[in-house]
């Protein structure tokens, strides 16, 4: 059996992939927000990773937070693992601001606005080009 993104990631736009990590883009207009989803078949859990494949995970974490942060200046960038309705190990890394319709409480049920179809290809284009430029830096395993 091969990777395979559940139904709840198959349907988030793709971005790129990464050495571990495919990167999904979730259409909130009111939160940058993206998904790092490890490629590997039946990984339900951190359990379900090697020790290197946790590091990797790390990296691109920390790699994608870099980014994340960059374009989207926020007042706090959140990370999450929570698998209670996606059965797929996932990291949300989720850019955050003061006044935004759901602060200061979670965005889990948020409120939720679709970007306009160009602006959206703009922002996922702009993240691939930020993602590809900052892994070159060999810290995060990627190259």
């Amino acid at each position: 059996m091969a990777f395979e993104l559940v139904s709840g990631l198959a349907a988030k736009d793709y971005i790129m992939d990464l050495k571990l990590c495919r990167v999904l883009f979730e259409d909130n207009e009111y939160y940058p927000w993206i998904f790092l989803v490890p490629m590997k078949e039946n990984t339900k859990n951190m359990t379900n990773l090697t020790m290197e494949e946790r590091f990797q995970l790390m990296r691109e974490i920390a790699l994608a937070e870099k980014v994340m942060f960059k374009l989207f200046p926020c007042d706090q960038d959140n990370v999450a693992m929570i698998g209670n309705m996606t059965p797929q190990l996932h990291v949300h890394i989720v850019c955050r601001k003061k006044g935004d319709p759901d602060w200061p409480g979670t965005v889990w049920n948020s409120a939720s606005a679709k970007y306009e179809p160009k602006k959206k290809a703009e922002i996922i284009e702009k993240i691939k080009q930020e993602l590809t430029a900052e892994m070159q830096n060999p810290q995060y395993g990627i190259i």
